[in-house]
């Protein structure tokens, strides 16, 4: 959590905008408070995008469908206008880290049980988006928000419009998916479809497994990353042998043979146990992060958890 800057908006709509949660290359992100007291995620569109007719019909349909997402798997969209000087979106807030910081920075690989249940989400939050007739097109560690009680996956409907204005990385900064998390037909521009986000789902699953991509390191390079993808095998070598068919399966080449996720929510059952579906650490610290941010009215600067923006 930062401070909102001198130049930050300080409402947005009903919104009181209370301090910036990120930004990356699609806008900035605020942490703010509606009216009648709920915490919201707004997020604005960047200028350069904003200036398109195309994005802002794309946009508006893409923001339509996204709020028919319903279920307990993904932040909902609360409210949007998309014909705003700078068009936003806000959804409800999730009070915890992306699964990026908590892999990336915080605590390392997750354990094999918390890979399992980390996948049924997912798979259930899947199913809801694919149920609204959209296609993530950026499902990634830091599009995952890690909470006590399961992941939540956030900017659904979001990245199709971007897609839409054919702009290039250079004029605005923003790509459609990320190098290390994208399928082979995003790498090779072919239409998309849900077996996209199955293969970017299990590249997210040993990402969380062993704290890399199956197609290398995350600094190796979009070019490298890119080819691997699409010409190589993935290396599972270090992901546990109980997890490495489940992985495998969604990280076929061709769409096809991709695991549905009827079939992974039928392997990744709960099971059972009243156990948290994540390790004591980061547990712990999940309650304090949540209760730091929704007890407070004005949020602190917080030096430790610096706005970053996402890979």
């Amino acid at each position: 959590m930062d401070r909102l800057m001198p130049d930050d908006p300080r409402r947005i709509g009903q919104y009181r905008l209370l301090g910036r949660l990120g930004e990356g290359g699609m806008g900035q992100v605020f942490l703010a408070r509606s009216e009648r007291g709920r915490t919201v995620a707004v997020k604005t569109i960047r200028r350069e995008l904003a200036q398109e007719h195309d994005f802002r019909r794309r946009f508006a349909l893409e923001i339509t469908a996204a709020r028919r997402v319903g279920g307990r798997w993904t932040a909902p969209v609360l409210d949007a206008d998309t014909e705003a000087a700078t068009p936003w979106v806000a959804t409800g807030y999730i009070a915890g880290p992306s699964l990026h910081e908590v892999v990336g920075r915080d605590f390392g690989p997750l354990p094999e049980r918390s890979v399992l249940l980390l996948a049924n989400g997912l798979a259930h939050a899947l199913r809801d988006i694919h149920g609204a007739g959209l296609v993530h097109r950026d499902l990634k560690p830091s599009n995952v928000l890690v909470t006590i009680d399961g992941p939540r996956v956030i900017d659904f409907g979001i990245a199709r419009a971007l897609e839409s204005t054919g702009e290039s990385v250079t004029r605005t900064g923003a790509t459609v998916g990320s190098p290390g998390f994208m399928s082979p037909e995003q790498v090779r521009g072919q239409r998309l479809t849900p077996a996209s986000d199955i293969f970017c789902l299990g590249s997210l699953l040993a990402y969380a497994a062993t704290g890399r991509t199956p197609f290398g390191a995350l600094d190796s390079g979009v070019h490298i990353l890119m080819f691997r993808i699409a010409e190589e095998t993935p290396d599972l070598t270090e992901v546990p042998e109980n997890l490495r068919r489940l992985i495998s399966g969604c990280l076929a080449k061709e769409p096809e043979r991709r695991t549905t996720v009827e079939e992974l929510l039928a392997a990744t059952g709960p099971d059972g146990s009243r156990e948290p579906w994540l390790p004591g650490e980061p547990v712990a610290q999940l309650g304090r992060h949540a209760i730091e941010l929704l007890d407070s009215e004005n949020p602190e600067s917080r030096t430790d958890t610096p706005a970053v923006k996402a890979p």
